[in-house]
C-alpha cells in the first residue's frame, strides 16, 4: 500500500475505506492546457507562406513600376520640351499620350493593390480548405469557380505585364543610347572639335516626336551637356528601375498563377474526398437503419 496516496480512517470507523489523496497527475496541469506558443504555432501554420511572398513581391514590382515611370515620364517631357522640341505643337500628341499613361499607372496601382489582398485571402481560403478537410470546413462549387476564375485572370494579367515589361524596355534603350553617344564624345579618343561635333543623336528616329521638330538632333557639347543635367540622370535610372519592377511584377504574377493552379487542384479533391465522405456516412446510416429494423422485427416475432 502506497501511503502517499492512500491514508487510513480513525480506528473507531467501522468500514475501513480509503480515501485516494490527489495526486499530481490527477490535477488539472496548466502545462496541458493549450498556451500562447501553441496557439502562435496554430495560426502560423494557417499562413499561406507562398502566397504572402508573392503578394509582397507583387506590390514591390508595381510601387516600383509606377513610382518610378510617372517620375520618369515628367523627366522626359521636360528634356524634350528643352532641347529637343522647342514647338509645343510639334510634341503636344506627344504630352497627352504621356498624361494619359500617367493616369494609367495610378489606376494600375490602385487595382493591383486590391487584387493582391484579394490573392491573398484566397491563399488564407484555400489553405484552411486543405487543413481543415476532415473538419467542419465545407467547399463549394462557387468557391471553386471562384479559384478556377482567378487562375484565369492571372494568366491574362501575366501575359499583359510581359508586355507592360517589353513596353518599360523601350526608354531604356532610348537612354542608353543617348547615354553611350554622349560616353564617346568624353573619351579621349575623340580629337578635334569638328568630329566631336559631328556626333549627334537625332531623337525623331524613334518615333516619338515628327519629323518636321526642331530642332530633333542634337550634336558634340550640346549632347554632352543633356547627358550632365540632373534629369537626363535621374530619368534614365528610374527607367531602368521601372523596367526591373515590372519584371518583378511578371514574376510575381507567375507564382500566384502556380499558388492558384496547385490551390485549385487542393480543392478539387477535397471537393472529391467530401463527396466520398458523405456517400460513406450515407450508407452507413442506412445500414444501421435496416439493422435497427431487423432487430425490431425479430423482437416482435419473440
Amino acid at each position: 500500500m502506497e501511503i502517499g496516496r492512500y491514508h487510513w480512517m480513525y480506528p473507531g470507523s467501522k468500514n475501513h475505506q480509503y480515501r485516494p489523496v490527489p495526486t499530481l497527475g490527477d490535477r488539472a496541469s496548466p502545462l496541458s492546457s493549450p498556451g500562447c506558443f501553441e496557439c502562435c504555432i496554430k495560426c502560423l501554420g494557417g499562413v499561406p507562406y507562398a502566397s504572402l511572398v508573392a503578394t509582397i513581391l507583387c506590390f514591390s514590382g508595381v510601387a516600383l513600376f509606377c513610382g518610378c515611370g510617372h517620375v520618369a515620364l515628367a523627366g522626359t517631357v521636360a528634356i524634350l520640351e528643352q532641347h529637343f522640341s522647342t514647338n509645343i505643337r510639334d510634341h503636344a500628341v506627344l504630352s497627352d499620350v504621356i498624361q494619359m499613361m500617367q493616369y494609367v499607372i495610378y489606376g494600375i496601382a490602385s487595382f493591383f493593390f486590391l487584387y493582391g489582398i484579394i490573392l491573398l485571402a484566397e491563399g488564407f481560403y484555400t489553405t484552411s480548405a486543405v487543413k481543415e478537410l476532415h473538419g467542419e470546413f465545407k467547399t463549394t462549387a462557387c468557391g471553386r469557380c471562384i479559384s478556377g476564375m482567378f487562375v484565369f485572370l492571372t494568366y491574362v494579367l501575366g501575359v499583359a505585364w510581359l508586355g507592360v515589361f517589353g513596353f518599360s524596355a523601350v526608354p531604356v534603350f532610348m537612354f542608353y543610347n543617348i547615354w553611350s553617344t554622349c560616353e564617346v564624345i568624353k573619351s579621349p579618343q575623340t580629337n578635334g572639335t569638328a568630329s566631336v561635333e559631328q556626333i549627334c543623336v537625332d531623337i525623331r528616329q524613334y518615333g516619338i516626336i515628327p519629323w518636321n521638330a526642331f530642332p530633333g538632333k542634337i550634336c558634340g557639347s550640346a549632347l554632352e551637356n543633356i547627358c550632365n543635367t540632373n534629369e537626363f540622370y535621374m530619368s534614365y535610372h528610374l527607367f531602368i528601375v521601372a523596367c526591373a519592377g515590372a519584371g518583378a511584377t511578371v514574376i510575381a504574377l507567375i507564382h500566384f498563377l502556380m499558388i492558384l493552379s496547385s490551390n485549385w487542384a487542393y480543392l478539387k479533391d477535397a471537393s472529391k474526398m467530401q463527396a466520398y465522405q458523405d456517400i460513406k456516412a450515407k450508407e452507413e446510416q442506412e445500414l444501421q437503419d435496416i439493422q435497427s429494423r431487423s432487430k425490431e422485427q425479430l423482437n416482435s416475432y419473440t
